[in-house]
């Protein structure tokens, strides 16, 4: 069975585990201009006393949206769906309507061409999830796997349009160390028992440098915590880095203890190298979400590395990972 993770996918996991980035990424945003929209009605109304004023708003036509990866040693996987509707209701059946069938996605690393195969998985209720992956089927000889500085064209061909995108797989860099200490921003809510990530880090002294990682606490998935750029930081050591771990984002968690750690503890640090258009998608998508609810945030569009009008992204991942176990 191929499940999705917030980030590379892995296989095999089991069902509950499953984590759709559409369902992680659209819903916040949804919310935020929902929320606009309300605070935009409510202005006009009391701006409005004397006359009732009603707002129409035009339907747009539905865009493609794309979630796809590719990583060190790991078959290319993607998601395909539909953006949903302003005031559509979001819930399982909604999502599962949002996916897109029998398209015919192939990728390339310059050498060899893969079709993918879509699969359907349980989600543990009624409904069904859906991905694009290598065929299980043909021989393991034949799969395709990222290997470190390849390139990767994605082509999707859907309902009479071509979308495609390229990234590439950096050799990754790796941390220097890692350790766990006391959290740097504790509070009076902070648990007492408490501990926070913290690693070294020799940036290559090559421009153009990108990481996203990820964090995995015992038997639980991948999941994202945060990137960053060299462009201040070129060639430099950085010491000290303080790390949160990653958690569910479509969830609401408590801060003050959600990012960290605690003893015993087997921790994972998923260290992954990115381009450019990578970067600048999850750098906007994290804005977006940080922004959710704030009327006083800018609206954003998410960046895209998908042509033809498609959103989302399709993203190489250079990984390396380091286990330690947080000290009693």
């Amino acid at each position: 069975m191929l499940v999705p993770l917030a980030g590379p996918v892995y296989y095999p996991q089991t069902p509950y585990l499953c984590t759709l980035f559409y369902h992680m990424s659209r819903l916040p945003i949804i919310a935020y201009f929902r929320f606009i929209f309300c605070f935009a009605v409510i202005a006009v109304t009391l701006a409005s006393c004397e006359k009732e004023v009603h707002i129409t708003l035009a339907s747009s036509p539905a865009q493609v949206v794309v979630q796809g990866a590719v990583e060190t040693g790991q078959p290319p996987y993607v998601f395909l769906t539909s953006t949903i509707s302003f005031f559509s209701k979001i819930d399982l059946t909604t999502l599962q309507n949002s996916f897109l069938h029998d398209a015919i996605i192939t990728v390339s690393d310059g050498s060899d061409t893969i079709t993918l195969k879509e699969y359907a998985f349980d989600t543990g209720g009624t409904a069904k999830f859906y991905i694009y992956s290598i065929d299980t089927s043909t021989p393991v000889s034949s799969w395709m796997v990222g290997e470190e500085e390849k390139f990767y064209t994605l082509t999707i061909n859907y309902d009479g349009k071509i979308y495609s995108a390229v990234t590439k797989i950096p050799r990754p860099k790796g941390i220097d160390s890692m350790w766990f200490a006391q959290p740097l921003y504790a509070n009076s809510k902070t648990p007492d028992s408490a501990k926070q990530l913290f690693a070294n880090y020799t940036d290559p002294d090559t421009p153009g440098n990108y990481v996203r990682y990820f964090t995995r606490r015992n038997s639980e998935q991948f999941y994202p915590s945060d990137q960053f750029n060299d462009e201040v930081v070129n060639g430099k050591l950085l010491t000290q880095i303080p790390l949160v771990a990653g958690f569910e984002q479509t969830e609401t968690v408590n801060a003050d203890s959600m990012y960290y750690f605690y003893a015993g503890d087997t921790v994972t640090l998923k260290w992954c190298e990115i381009d450019h258009k990578v970067y600048d998608f999850w750098n906007s998508f994290s804005y977006a979400l940080n922004a959710s609810g704030n009327p006083f945030a800018s609206p954003i569009n998410l960046k895209t590395n998908i042509s033809n009008g498609g959103l989302g992204v399709w993203a190489g991942y250079g990984a390396t990972e380091t286990t330690i176990v947080v000290p009693h």
